[in-house]
């Protein structure tokens, strides 16, 4: 058997100080997404662990829900990401 070599880490140093894997992520089918799996698919990008397009192939997301991901993470941290109250659409 023989791996494939990419350029990107296959372990990364979180600013934290801790180390974050793939294995780390959550599951690419997840169906119900909480902050933390959020956060941590965005500091995966962040830390070069994951590509943005990777992320978005992998959990299936627009380039417009990550980006929300991401300024909540920034603005508000794990507060940011929660969903607190879904409004109906408007026909």
């Amino acid at each position: 058997m023989f791996l494939k070599k990419s350029g990107k880490p296959g372990v990364v140093r979180l600013p934290n100080g801790k180390s974050m894997s793939i294995a780390d992520l959550p599951a690419p089918n997840a169906d119900r997404w909480v902050a933390r799996m959020k956060a941590r698919v965005v500091l995966a990008v962040r830390s070069g662990l994951l590509t943005l397009a990777e992320a978005q192939e992998r959990y299936n997301l627009s380039e417009e829900e990550y980006t929300s991901w991401e300024h909540g993470l920034a603005n508000r941290g794990l507060e940011g990401l929660k969903v607190t109250k879904l409004t109906p659409r408007q026909p």
